[in-house]
């Protein structure tokens, strides 16, 4: 009976660990995230619950019965809506990902070998229940085969950019990272030859690919975005990716389940300045005013802000002030602290005010990032979908407000994620003020339904509930007509429920 119900377990675990391994993949190969999906997936949801209850029936059934242990195989149809391929997000079978598969599936056999060896039926159908916390087991294993892996690269890549002279800026925040890369590009290649690092390629591997791909001869800048998901990441960009000009754009509780604060947040982030010649802040934040503060009597710090500041650098009503003197205009839908970072970051590296007047005329739009643009039969999107976060929320409805004339608005969102403690009540937050400015509010999925019906309860904005994006855009089309509006306000990728 014990090496039959191994044998089901074994069958199950294949599904099974294909959606465990997507949702790894998904998540940046970071443990636990597996088994904090996990948890998710199966409390969403009746269906989902009423399997989870039958797996555990079996798990602890089996203590008197191995036939109980079933329950375990068969509750594996779940959790129902995490599909095998995926929509948005699907497998992509590199060599870690197969390291991985390898790795955890090992794990899982040993649990069904030992089990059957042993007769013990409840090592067998534990194996197979606590499947995505074996492949985070696995994750944290294989951290310093990976490291190593890609050393070679890493090395590679601080040659390469030392033998280049290419001076660096390195751009860090919770979030506006890429906006502002994307100016400082703009703004510098006016007189220089920039390299960025393309998308989010802001990781160890991500910018070594970059370097090691796109530096070419000549480079004079090399602008490299990084983000972190903890303590001492930042730092060890830095000590073979060592900046000239670090900037920080701005903070926020963006990733607040890993860091649990701000503070810690900031930290991390700070990192960035150790090394760097310059440092550019945006002061708008008081922790990061603060941290400008600390920072200043140990080097040269360049201050930027949007409000009624005295940052060095600000922009605000569509105007670049330096030094408190109004420069130059600004023109179309710009995202003022980006742009504010990014000409401090300009002026540090000695760039001219006069060299810096003309690129304000024709700046780049960022894709995804409250990006506006009006349809073939009239509807204007917002499209929000890569950048949502409590300001950036803030910002696009003020976006909304601001282009939607007197026709019908609309906002289609699944609401923020990885804002620990604080996503319920930002989620809350922005659905009030939301339900209370536009039309129609349009809930997209699960994660944060309860969240996002709980703030629009009292407004006046009609609220519809669809389970994909998809949907979503099926309710725009059929709804909104020419001088409508509709902000997208973020876009999960189909690993969440």
């Amino acid at each position: 009976m014990t090496w039959a119900l191994a044998a089901a377990c074994g069958i199950a675990s294949i599904p099974a660990g294909l959606r465990w391994l997507r949702v790894a993949q998904r998540e940046h190969y970071l443990a636990p995230s597996t088994t904090r999906f996990a948890l998710r997936w199966w409390g969403f949801g009746a269906i989902n619950r009423m399997l989870a209850f039958v797996a555990f029936v079996g798990v602890i059934g089996v203590l008197w019965s191995p036939r109980l242990g079933f329950l375990v195989a068969l509750a594996q149809i779940g959790p129902v809506g995490l599909s095998l391929r995926g929509r948005t997000s699907p497998l992509a079978w590199t060599p870690r990902l197969r390291r991985l598969a390898v790795t955890s599936g090992v794990l899982v056999a040993l649990a069904y070998l030992i089990g059957g060896l042993t007769q013990s039926p409840f090592v067998v159908v534990v194996g197979l229940f606590a499947l995505p916390a074996l492949v985070d087991v696995a994750l944290m294993a294989l951290t310093p085969v990976e490291k190593s892996l890609g050393d070679q690269w890493v090395i590679k890549a601080a040659s390469r950019l030392k033998s280049s002279g290419a001076d660096v800026v390195a751009i860090t925040g919770s979030y506006g990272k890429t906006t502002t890369k994307g100016y400082v590009v703009h703004l510098l290649s006016g007189s220089k030859r920039v390299v960025a690092s393309p998308a989010s390629f802001n990781n160890r591997m991500g910018l070594a690919r970059a370097i090691n791909e796109q530096l070419v001869p000549g480079t004079q800048v090399f602008v490299a975005e990084m983000g972190t998901y903890g303590p001492g990441e930042i730092a060890d960009l830095c000590e073979w990716i060592p900046p000239k000009v670090a900037a920080i754009v701005a903070v926020g509780p963006v990733h607040l389940e890993r860091f649990k604060t701000e503070e810690r947040i900031v930290s991390a982030k700070s990192e960035i300045l150790d090394n760097a010649g310059v440092g550019v802040i945006a002061v708008d934040n008081h922790l990061l005013a603060d941290l400008a503060d600390s920072r200043s009597s140990k080097m040269d710090v360049m201050t930027a802000g949007t409000g009624d500041t005295e940052a060095r650098v600000v922009v605000r009503d569509r105007a670049l002030f330096i030094d408190g003197v109004r420069v130059a205009d600004v023109g179309g839908e710009v995202l003022g602290v980006n742009l504010a970072v990014a000409v401090g970051i300009c002026l540090a590296l000695e760039m001219s005010v006069d060299e810096i007047i003309p690129r304000l005329a024709d700046l780049p739009v960022v894709e995804h990032r409250q990006t506006v643009r009006v349809t073939e039969r009239g509807v204007t999107i917002i499209d929000d979908t890569y950048n949502s976060n409590p300001d950036g929320v803030a910002s696009a409805l003020d976006t909304l407000a601001r282009v939607g004339g007197n026709g019908r608005r609309a906002v289609v969102t699944p609401g923020m994620v990885e804002l620990g403690p604080r996503q319920q009540s930002e989620n809350v937050a922005f659905a009030r003020r939301a339900a209370t400015e536009v039309d129609d509010l349009v809930i997209v999925g699960g994660t944060n339904r309860g969240a996002l019906l709980d703030g629009s309860s009292n407004g006046s904005a009609s609220v519809t509930v669809v389970g994909s994006r998809e949907e979503a855009v099926v309710w725009v089309r059929e709804n909104l007509v020419s001088g409508d509006v509709v902000l997208y306000e973020n876009d999960l990728p189909d690993h969440y429920p």
